[in-house]
């Protein structure tokens, strides 16, 4: 299925959110939430492109079945204008290839791969992973290396080997190593996006093609606005952006987890995505009133 926002150099889209689940308090999904939710990330906060069921969207405890109504209900809100990216990793390559092709039959547009967790597979067992999942479905995959919560790094040699299937088009990096990923953009098609928003910034300017953002729930128009600048050539606002986002980074990816965090930035700025499930818990009343200020620091406009 064609995105309706990728092209040959970006295609993903080039501003991405890795979207929250909205539960209800006693934990049931918030399936309208979703919609609504996926609607103002996309026509208000200038996100081409939303991943859904990622770790920030609490995919460790959501089953099969919910991760398929929420795509479902993502596709329907916004895949017209939006590219819809499924979540499907796990650590179990069949588990993750009925994943890709359950999301395939919903609509999604592409497929976010991330490293198979705790059973740490050496580079051989990624590389049969990443392939399996690629050969399920006709869906452009992004792999996601993130080597802090996976405990193994996508090799540089793996990447290379990776690069060569044809549905393997990008890359998702939050293991930090601008060096290699420069090097693996050098000597392949693979395109890479910032998967820290930490280094939004500093990805770009060795290549990426944009980002899959947490903070960009919030910030996604000051995070488009960056990333226009830079493409354009106008480096010293690029610089101004990521500056004054600073705060709202720290707090958001510093302070706590992501998930948590966001959905208490959603609620201060009157976009109420619900409460999180356990073993995650809410934010709070302290962090809520730090996160407050640093939002406020960074130019956000908080609802009373």
């Amino acid at each position: 299925m064609a995105s309706p926002t990728g092209t040959s150099d970006a295609p993903f889209g080039r501003a991405l959110t890795a979207m929250v689940t909205p539960f209800t308090s006693d934990g049931a999904v918030d399936y309208e939430g979703v919609q609504r939710l996926a609607a103002y990330l996309v026509d208000e906060q200038r996100n081409d492109g939303l991943v859904v069921s990622g770790t920030t969207g609490e995919s460790p405890t959501t089953s099969d079945e919910e991760k398929d109504r929420v795509l479902r209900a993502v596709v329907e809100a916004v895949g017209d204008r939006a590219t819809v990216v499924a979540g499907v990793g796990t650590n179990d390559t069949r588990h993750s290839v009925e994943l890709a092709r359950a999301a395939e039959l919903a609509g999604a547009h592409g497929l976010l791969v991330v490293t198979p967790y705790y059973n740490k597979p050496p580079q051989q067992g990624l590389l049969r992973h990443f392939t399996a999942v690629a050969d399920a479905t006709g869906l452009p995959v992004m792999l996601y290396d993130i080597p802090g919560r996976t405990g193994v790094p996508i090799s540089t040699e793996t990447l290379f080997r990776l690069a060569e299937h044809p549905r393997i088009a990008a890359v998702k990096d939050a293991k930090g190593d601008l060096f290699a990923g420069s090097q693996v953009m050098a000597s392949t098609d693979l395109v890479f996006y910032s998967g820290d928003d930490l280094l939004n910034l500093p990805w770009l300017s060795v290549g990426a093609a944009g980002y899959v953002s947490v903070v960009g729930h919030v910030v996604g128009v000051e995070l488009a606005s960056m990333a226009d600048s830079h493409r354009s050539g106008d480096v010293e606002n690029a610089l101004a952006v990521h500056r004054q986002l600073l705060p709202v980074v720290s707090a958001i990816m510093t302070r706590t987890q992501g998930a948590i965090m966001v959905k208490a930035a959603l609620k201060l700025v009157g976009q109420d995505a619900g409460y999180v499930r356990p073993p995650l818990v809410d934010a709070t009343e302290e962090q809520i009133a730090a996160l407050r200020e640093d939002l406020i620091t960074g130019g956000l406009k908080l609802v009373d």
